[in-house]
């Protein structure tokens, strides 16, 4: 950062909060042990793909190569599949749902012995901050396999008086913006129902899913019962279409998702799809402000708007609206935005290249259409992809910014009069993943809750997850849960 900069940076924080003074950088040191090139993981081993094509896998926070990636197709599909159902014929579906359950929680355990290393991994593959991936990613990962874990000997009472049976195999194919937390959301489950499992990692994060193949072997765990084939997607398809595969498990766009839908249309396979979001954070004239604005800012800016149900449409009450967004500028102000390895950092890099690109095309247009723009003033890295926390006032529902996924640190601010104003502008969207309510009256958090199209609400807090809860969405967010005994139950087929 040149004297200029971080003089102008520092007189525009002194004027707001006075004299602030600079951390130090303070980078996470832990090694993440990359290898230079990751192969497939089929029948418990390594296994080159059969192109021999490998991709690079990118840095973003500098936009370097990390390692070369096994670019999978349909034969090594096939081959991962035929493992799966080896596995499951001869192994997994012979063992006692205690001893199944044995292996999920020394994955487990595993996990949270080289937490630290994971977590760098997902970091640098990814872009999101560490103390993102550090204290939340990693751990959440760890206890939905325990959660899990301690169902497998428990599926009858999942369906009290019915016959519960695992379908197989499965078919799972994973997004880029949680790559570890997504793997652990669609193995846990599949594996504690006794299912075997082919799954896809996002061609943009795929390391620590290579890297979770080291821990499948030193947990032991019968070979074919996970396999992971890295690829594009047309290794995505074949696993979403292949013979063996009995049930599917997609999270992705909603464009990705209809296309799967389609091409299984003919077929019996059960499916799940956790698909788009557009999250409504609605804030009443009678909330905690200051802890709205804390939430606000935690879902959406903390993790650069990668979650899905992030929180990217702010409803406002007009009495409350102009006092909302000058407490958000001034906390936005304080975000530190750069190198995502330094625990200070509060906004790391965007995913990818093309993902940056659309950010700011979706933020351009928004002014077009007429909306103010804020943005704090920070010098973001020379290298890597980074983009500054955006609020966008004056937004309204045609907006393409208050209808499309942006998947980064942008907030559009609509404003409401009355509480059936609010719900009707939250409902106003093809997705209905989640929505946040803020208010101090728990009527209205009730009314609310039971009015909006949403598979989530949270209520005076945002963003909060657990293996316990099941998580899903309405519309075109997908349908079928993950998490809770509603995740589970989706893994076998009820009798």
């Amino acid at each position: 950062m040149s004297t200029a900069t971080k003089s102008k940076t520092k007189g525009a924080r002194e004027l707001i909060f006075g004299n602030l003074w600079e951390y130090d950088p303070a980078p996470e040191t832990a090694s993440p042990k990359l290898q230079e090139s990751y192969d497939l993981f089929i029948g418990g081993k390594s296994v080159k793909p059969r192109s021999k094509q490998y991709f690079d896998s990118i840095n973003p926070a500098t936009g370097l190569k990390l390692a070369s990636i096994a670019q999978a197709d349909a034969r090594d599909v096939d081959e991962a599949c035929e493992a799966a159902q080896g596995a499951y014929d001869k192994t997994w579906s012979k063992l006692a749902a205690a001893e199944r359950g044995k292996y999920l929680y020394r994955i487990a355990r595993l996990l949270q012995d080289r937490s630290r290393e994971f977590a760098v991994a997902e970091t640098m593959d990814g872009g999101k901050p560490i103390k993102e991936s550090r204290d939340f990613d990693v751990p959440m990962a760890a206890a939905h396999f325990f959660y899990h874990a301690g169902w497998t000997d428990k599926l009858e009472y999942l369906a009290p008086g019915r016959k519960v049976t695992p379908h197989g195999v499965v078919g799972q194919v994973i997004p880029w913006n949680f790559p570890l937390l997504m793997l652990a959301w669609k193995i846990a489950p599949a594996l504690a129902a006794g299912n075997c499992v082919v799954i896809k990692p996002a061609e943009t994060t795929s390391i620590t899913a290579m890297k979770f193949a080291t821990l499948l072997q030193e947990a032991e765990l019968p070979p074919g019962v996970v396999n992971i084939v890295s690829g594009f997607g047309d290794a995505g398809s074949a696993i979403m279409t292949h013979k063996l595969t009995k049930k599917v498990a997609f999270t992705g766009s909603t464009e990705v998702g209809k296309g799967i839908m389609k091409s299984l249309a003919a077929t019996d396979k059960k499916m799940t799809m956790e698909l788009g979001g557009k999250g409504a954070n609605i804030v009443l004239d009678d909330a905690p402000l200051d802890q709205a604005v804390e939430g606000i800012v935690n879902g959406i800016f903390f993790n650069q708007g990668h979650v899905c149900c992030a929180g990217s449409r702010l409803l406002v009450q007009e009495g409350v609206a102009e006092v909302v967004v000058e407490k958000l500028k001034r906390r936005l102000a304080t975000l530190r935005v750069g190198d995502p390895m330094d625990k200070n950092t509060d906004v790391g890099a965007i995913n990818s290249s093309e993902q940056l690109e659309r950010i700011k095309a979706l933020v351009e247009s928004g002014v077009e259409e007429g909306a103010g723009m804020y943005q704090p003033e920070c010098a973001l890295p020379e290298q890597g992809f980074y983009f500054k926390p955006t609020l966008l006032t004056g937004v309204t529902q045609s907006h393409r910014v208050a209808n499309e996924e942006i998947f980064g640190p942008v907030l559009s601010v609509l404003t409401f009069r009355t509480v059936d104003e609010a719900v009707e502008k939250a409902n106003n969207s093809s997705y209905g993943l989640s929505a946040g309510v803020w208010t101090d009256k728990g009527s209205k958090i009730l009314k609310l809750a039971s009015e909006l199209k949403a598979g989530v609400v949270w209520a005076n807090t945002y963003n909060k997850f657990d293996p316990g809860s099941p998580f899903g969405g309405y519309k075109e967010s997908g349908f079928g849960r993950e998490g809770g005994k509603q995740g589970l139950l989706d893994y076998l087929v009820v009798g």
